[in-house]
């Protein structure tokens, strides 16, 4: 297992967010993993770059890394949290068309499948946005909460333009070319107090998966992302892949 080359996991955050939240996932998840957080345009050190809101702009952004490790056989995997499951399913279905290999391992967190109902583009109000915020427990207070405030100036809109996007994926998937379920094993994952993406709505992966398909709970809300539940979790099953370069065996045999 020594000689076998790490996995490298591509992780792909929640609507609104950089990469900070997967800091601790280096160490997290364990060895033989190499953790890549994947940012999108539009925050942290890519500010300057439009913010993606359609299919074909996040493929222009991202596609482009992954390809190329997919094209020279190193083993990798996706994990994408909430917004960043649809984001990770969206590049893996890219990949496979293209006649790149597979990821090893699709891994969703908190993210419900394509299929799932999603706020409509003419449905993403201020009033909508800090309601969504509000059911994750997300949204500001005090004086953060008045319009015109920092957050409104430089979060709102970040967040509005990740929902929009989100909804643009989940409407390409569902075309009649892409909307076929991948050749990947998924794990799926939820958070054991997550008021707003349960285990049931996790289950509805299955279907867009033609390999094995896995749920587990961690602790934590929406945001488990940021505990080292997950992180133990997905690099261990990374190391699955890494070993058997097959995923069947991370579901049998009481692996996870």
């Amino acid at each position: 297992m020594r000689d076998d080359p790490p996995v490298t996991l591509y992780c792909f955050a929640h609507a609104g967010a950089g990469v900070s939240g997967f800091a601790h996932w280096h160490t997290g998840t364990g060895p033989g993993v190499t953790v890549v957080p994947v940012l999108l345009p539009g925050r942290g050190a890519r500010r300057r770059e439009a913010r993606a809101t359609s299919r074909d702009q996040l493929l222009d952004a991202l596609l482009g890394p992954l390809a190329r490790q997919a094209a020279d056989g190193r083993p990798y995997a996706l994990y994408g949290h909430s917004l960043g499951g649809v984001v990770a399913h969206t590049l893996a279905r890219a990949l496979i068309d293209r006649g790149l290999p597979a990821p090893a391992l699709l891994v969703v967190g908190a993210s419900p499948p394509p299929h799932s109902a999603t706020l409509r583009q003419d449905d993403i109000t201020d009033e909508r946005l800090l309601r969504f915020a509000d059911d994750l427990g997300a949204a500001p207070d005090g004086p953060l909460a008045t319009p015109g405030s920092l957050w409104y100036r430089t979060v709102l809109p970040v967040l509005r333009d990740d929902l929009l996007l989100a909804a643009a994926l989940r409407t390409a998937a569902l075309t009649k070319a892409a909307h076929t379920p991948l050749p990947v094993p998924v794990l799926a994952v939820d958070g054991q107090d997550d008021p707003v993406v349960g285990a049931a709505a996790l289950d509805g992966w299955a279907r867009w998966t033609t390999e094995r398909f896995v749920r587990r709970t961690v602790p934590g809300d929406h945001f488990f992302v940021r505990g080292p539940h997950a992180p133990r979790l997905i690099g261990r099953a990374c190391r699955v892949v890494r070993r058997t370069r097959r995923v069947p065996g991370l579901i049998t045999g009481g692996q996870l």
